[in-house]
């Protein structure tokens, strides 16, 4: 069984609204992730993990970059604008 864990924020990515952040600090009940070419920094809720729609995204990172994410967080190879939408609909559930 791989990795299948669900959650975003771009590193205050919160109540849809989004903006960076260059802290190394997660918040608790939060996952950084890393999205688009640029690899902005997001932080995302664990609870998105659960969630179908953010597990395919999961499933994306797993057949790119399997276990090895080099930027020390969770690499999600979309860009940036699907991976808002994403979010986006998720924090509307």
């Amino acid at each position: 069984m791989g990795f299948r864990l669900p959650g975003i924020r771009r590193s205050s990515f919160s109540a849809g609204q989004a903006s960076s952040c260059k802290d190394t600090e997660v918040p608790k009940g939060y996952l950084a992730v890393y999205v688009g070419e640029k690899m902005k920094r997001f932080s995302i809720p664990v609870l998105f993990l659960n969630e179908p729609l953010f597990q395919e995204l999961l499933r994306q990172a797993e057949e790119e970059f399997g276990y090895c994410h080099p930027m020390g967080g969770l690499t999600i190879p979309c860009e940036e604008a699907v991976f808002l939408n994403v979010a986006s609909r998720l924090n509307h559930l």
